[in-house]
């Protein structure tokens, strides 16, 4: 059920062209925040829906995120390589999906095609101050 909300949220918010708040431009990649709303049951909380997409062969740096996010992340189109903290790197294709806790690194965030196209809806529970949703490692 939850995950059925997500992809309409996702699908809504794509199809209205929502205004990116934060473009976190990398090699090959495009980072859109596509919704961003305050969650009234849970003060000081908000969800944030943020879309990733990856031209074949993109990525993103190795990055973490803020330590009051849980982030619940669903491949919309392509396959997306990933590896959090010292897991294995896997392989998510469309309509897989995956979670990161708090604190987690993400070692790895790539499009897993040299030829096509890949996207990924990465949902954020954070708190609703939080506006740097990305820090890239050094």
């Amino acid at each position: 059920m939850f995950t059925r909300f997500l992809y309409g949220a996702a699908l809504a918010a794509l199809s209205a062209n929502a205004a990116s708040v934060d473009n976190l431009p990398t090699d090959k990649s495009k980072v859109t925040v596509v919704f961003d709303h305050a969650l009234p049951n849970v003060p000081g909380k908000s969800m944030k829906g943020v879309l990733v997409e990856y031209q074949p062969g993109g990525s993103s740096p190795a990055h973490t995120h803020p330590k009051s996010a849980f982030i619940y992340a669903t491949v919309l189109e392509g396959e997306i390589r990933s590896k959090v903290n010292d897991g294995p790197e896997k392989v998510y294709r469309a309509g897989e999906n995956f979670a990161e806790l708090p604190g987690d690194h993400h070692g790895v965030s790539a499009n897993n095609s040299k030829t096509q196209p890949a996207r990924l809806l990465a949902v954020f529970i954070v708190d609703t101050n939080e506006k740097d949703l990305v820090t890239n490692d050094k």
